[in-house]
C-alpha cells in the first residue's frame, strides 16, 4: 500500500475508529481539532494534531482550504473524510485531487450525482432501480410542489434534495400541512447543507428501512457486503441497526444486493457506499438514497463479514483490487448496533449537554464499543451528541439481542442526560425480539418505550436514606417526636421533573415508607459510590455517582438522577416559564408572533435551531405577548427566555 500517512478531516468516534485500523496497517495518521476539541480522545490517539480554528464546524472542520493547508504541512498523502462534515462535499472531494492529496471516497463526480437526491432518483430510475412515486425537479415554487402533492397524494414525504440524516425532511399528512413543512423543511436544508432544494415522495407508513454496503475498486469490480435493518428510528434518524436484515428471503437479499451493484456501477462508483431502501409489506423495495461514505452502522457489516470496512477503503483508495469476490464474501452470525446519544427521549429527543462525569464501558464476549470520548469529556451544542456505539455479536440474532440488552444493563454513565433507558427498552422489547420491525416502531410502542425506570422508587429511597444524617436509627435526631418514633420526609426529582415524596419513619430495623398503601421495611445498607438497599428482605444494589446537582443512579434500565427540592411551590409557574426558554444553547430562527398578539395554548410561538435541527417553542397557556427580546438569528442560551406572554385571565 503506497498511503503512508492519513490525515483524518473529522473528529469523535470515526476519527478513533480511522486511526485504529491505519495503526494496525502501519500508516501514520494526523488529528486536526477545533478548539472545543483540544483534548479530545482523536487528538491523543494520532500520531499527531493541528489546530483548526474555533468551536463552530464552519471555522474549524468544515474549513476546506485550511484542512489542505495542515495536509500539506504534515506531508499527508492521503485524507479520510470520515462521515458527517465534509464526507459528501464534491468540492472538497476535487480540491484533494487538485492538490494531489488522494481523497478516501469516491470521485467527485459520483459524489455530486448521488449528492443530489433529485439527480440520484432520475439516475436509479434508468438504471432500473425500483423507485418510489415522488417529484425532484428542478421547479421549486410553492405552487409547483403543491400541485404536486396532490398528484402524489397524502401523506408523503418532504426531503431536502442535498443531504441527509432527517435533516430538512417533514411527514405531510394532510394538505393544510404543506405550507408550513416546506417553509421548516427549506430553512434546516439550508442550515445544514447550503442548499434549500427539497423533493416529494410517497410516504409508506409501516415500511422498513433496509440498506446495502457496496464497494467498488479502480479495476471495474464491484460486490455488496451483506444488508442492514435500519427501521428503528427517531426523527428520521436511525437509533438501532443490525445486519443481517431479518426476515428476508435469500432470494430479496440477492435482488436487493445486485441492484445495488447495479446502482454503483451506473455512477462509476470508487469505495465504501450504501444503497439504501424502503421495503414495504409484500417485500418490495425501492430506492431511497446512496450515501457515498461509510455509514455510522459500519461495523455491523465488519462483525458478520469478519472484514475491516476501513481497510477496504484505504486499499482501494491506494489502487489495489477488492480483497474478495462476490464468492468469496460470506456471512456468518448476527450483529446489532444501537446509537447512544446525549438526548432526553422523555422532551422529544432533544439534545442534552454537560460533562461525562462517570463514564464505564461494558465488556466481554462479542461486544465492542466505538466512541470518541472519555470520561470528563464534554458534550457540547456544537456537534452531534452521539456519546458511542454499542455493538454486540452472537452466533444468532437471539444471541446478539441478549448480549446487547445485558452490555446496555452495565453501562454506567453520568453528569448528561442519555437515550440510554429508552435503548434499554427497545432491545429488550418482545416485539423487537420477534423481528417486528418498521420505521413506527418507536410510535407503536410508544407506551412501552417511554415508561418510567423501573426501580426508580426503590433508588430513590435508597438516595433519600443516603441523604439523612446519619442514616440510621440508632442516633434519630432528624423528625424525632416525644413518645413516638422519629419520622423523616424528603422531596426528589429526577431529571424527567417527576417527584418522589418520601416519608420514613423510624423502626426497630431502620426504616419503613409507604407508598399506595404497600408498606416496606427499607434499610441502607452500603453507600458511598455504591447504594445497597434491604428492601423487605431483598437487597438491591446499584453504582452511583454524586455531585452538586444531586445523587445519580446507575440501574440497570439506564441513570437516573436524583436531587433534593427544598422548596415544593407552586410548579404550573414554573412550568410555563420553562415551556418559553431555550432548551439548549442554539440561534433563534424566527418569531412566528408580534408583541400585543393574543394566543392560544399550543400555538407556535419561536423558532429556534440547535445542532442543525429545529425547535418550536408553543404557548403553554392562552395569552398575550408582551415582549420578543431576540431578533432572528440571534444566538441564544440555554434557558434564556425566548418570549414574554401574559397569561389571559378568565373571570
Amino acid at each position: 500500500m503506497n498511503i503512508k500517512k492519513v490525515l483524518i478531516a473529522n473528529r469523535g468516534e470515526i476519527a478513533c475508529r480511522v486511526i485504529e485500523t491505519c495503526r494496525r496497517l502501519g500508516i501514520a495518521t494526523v488529528a486536526v481539532y477545533s478548539d472545543a476539541d483540544r483534548h479530545a480522545r482523536h487528538v491523543a490517539m494520532a500520531d499527531e494534531a493541528f489546530r483548526l480554528g474555533p468551536a463552530e464546524a464552519r471555522l474549524s472542520y468544515l474549513n476546506t482550504e485550511l484542512l489542505l493547508e495542515v495536509a500539506k504541512s504534515a506531508g499527508s498523502d492521503a485524507i479520510h473524510p470520515g462521515y458527517g462534515f465534509l464526507s459528501e462535499n464534491p468540492e472538497f472531494a476535487l480540491a484533494c485531487e487538485q492538490a494531489g492529496i488522494t481523497f478516501i471516497g469516491p470521485r467527485a463526480d459520483a459524489i455530486a450525482k448521488m449528492g443530489s437526491k433529485s439527480a440520484a432518483k432520475a439516475i436509479m430510475e434508468n438504471a432500473g432501480v425500483p423507485m418510489l412515486p415522488g417529484y425532484h425537479g428542478d421547479d421549486q415554487s410553492d405552487a409547483r410542489l403543491t400541485e404536486e402533492a396532490t398528484k402524489i397524494g397524502f401523506p408523503l414525504l418532504v426531503k431536502a434534495a442535498f443531504g441527509g440524516g432527517g435533516k430538512g425532511m417533514r411527514v405531510v399528512e394532510k394538505a393544510e400541512e404543506l405550507a408550513a413543512a416546506l417553509a421548516t423543511a427549506r430553512r434546516e436544508a439550508q442550515s445544514a447543507f447550503g442548499n434549500d432544494q427539497l423533493l416529494l415522495e410517497r410516504y409508506l407508513t409501516a415500511p422498513r428501512h433496509v440498506e446495502v454496503q457496496v464497494f467498488a475498486d479502480q479495476h471495474g469490480n464491484a460486490v455488496y457486503l451483506s444488508d442492514r435493518d435500519c427501521s428503528i428510528q427517531r426523527r428520521h434518524q436511525k437509533v438501532v441497526e443490525e445486519a443481517p436484515a431479518p426476515g428476508l428471503s435469500e432470494a430479496l437479499r440477492a435482488e436487493m444486493g445486485e441492484a445495488s451493484v447495479k446502482a454503483a456501477k451506473a455512477i462509476d462508483y470508487l469505495g465504501a457506499g450504501t444503497v439504501e431502501y424502503l421495503v414495504d409489506e409484500q417485500g418490495r423495495f425501492y430506492f431511497m438514497e446512496m450515501n457515498t461514505r461509510l455509514q455510522v452502522e459500519h461495523p455491523v457489516t465488519e462483525l458478520v463479514t469478519g472484514q475491516d470496512l476501513v481497510a477496504w477503503q484505504l486499499k482501494v483508495a491506494a489502487g489495489e483490487p477488492l480483497p474478495l469476490t462476490q464468492a468469496q464474501i460470506t456471512i456468518s452470525g448476527h450483529a446489532v448496533e444501537v446509537r447512544l446519544y446525549a438526548e432526553d427521549p422523555q422532551r422529544d429527543f432533544l439534545p442534552a449537554t454537560g460533562t461525562l462525569a462517570r463514564l464505564r464501558w461494558p465488556e466481554g464476549e462479542g461486544v465492542r464499543v466505538d466512541t470518541g470520548v472519555v470520561e470528563g469529556d464534554a458534550i457540547t451544542a456544537y456537534y452531534d451528541p452521539m456519546i458511542a456505539k454499542l455493538i454486540c455479536y452472537g452466533d444468532d440474532r437471539l444471541m446478539a439481542i441478549r448480549r446487547m440488552v445485558q452490555a446496555l444493563g452495565q453501562c454506567e454513565l453520568a453528569g448528561v442526560t442519555t437515550n440510554l433507558p429508552f435503548l434499554h427498552r427497545i432491545t429488550d422489547h418482545p416485539a423487537f425480539a420477534a423481528a417486528d420491525l418498521h420505521t413506527g416502531f418507536i410510535q407503536a410502542h410508544s407506551e412501552a418505550l417511554f415508561a418510567p425506570i423501573m426501580d426508580a422508587w426503590p433508588a430513590a429511597w435508597a438516595v433519600a436514606l443516603s441523604l439523612l444524617e446519619p442514616a440510621s436509627t440508632t442516633a434519630v435526631p432528624l423528625g424525632w417526636r416525644l413518645n413516638a418514633p422519629a419520622r423523616a420526609q424528603l422531596l426528589l426529582e429526577d431529571e424527567h421533573g417527576d417527584r418522589y415524596p418520601i416519608v420514613l419513619t423510624a423502626s426497630e430495623h431502620g426504616w419503613r415508607t409507604e407508598l399506595n398503601g404497600i408498606d416496606a421495611q427499607i434499610a441502607l445498607v452500603e453507600s458511598g459510590d455504591r447504594l445497597r438497599l434491604e428492601l423487605n428482605g431483598h437487597l438491591k444494589s446499584w453504582p452511583c455517582h454524586r455531585d452538586e446537582q444531586g445523587v445519580t443512579v446507575l440501574l440497570p434500565g439506564g441513570p437516573l438522577r436524583f436531587a433534593q427540592v427544598t422548596h415544593q411551590g407552586e410548579q404550573s409557574q414554573g412550568d410555563a416559564d420553562k415551556a418559553l426558554q431555550a432548551p439548549m444553547n442554539g440561534t433563534l430562527v424566527a418569531n412566528l408572533v408580534a408583541v400585543g398578539d393574543k394566543v392560544a395554548t399550543g400555538q407556535a410561538l419561536v423558532v429556534m435551531e440547535a445542532m442543525k435541527m429545529e425547535y418550536t417553542i408553543s404557548a403553554p397557556f392562552d395569552g398575550t405577548v408582551t415582549a420578543l427580546p431576540f431578533a432572528e438569528g440571534a444566538q441564544v442560551a440555554d434557558g434564556t427566555a425566548l418570549i414574554a406572554l401574559e397569561e389571559e385571565v378568565v373571570e
